[in-house]
């Protein structure tokens, strides 16, 4: 479990940089598509107890 709760915190770190970076650029696709992956990941984390701040 402790490898699948370091995966999911790295993979809600690098799409919360994709999302910043696509709301720098005005990329209105890219943040939409990073607003899902994100949304999908949040979810994740709350079905295995690990929260938002535990995450990040």
């Amino acid at each position: 479990m402790q490898e699948f709760t370091s995966e999911l915190r790295a993979r809600l770190t690098e799409v919360r940089e994709d999302l910043r970076r696509a709301r720098e650029s005005g990329d209105e696709h890219g943040i939409q598509i990073a607003s899902g992956r994100l949304e999908n990941l949040e979810r994740l984390a709350a079905d295995h107890d690990i929260t938002p701040e535990e995450a990040e």
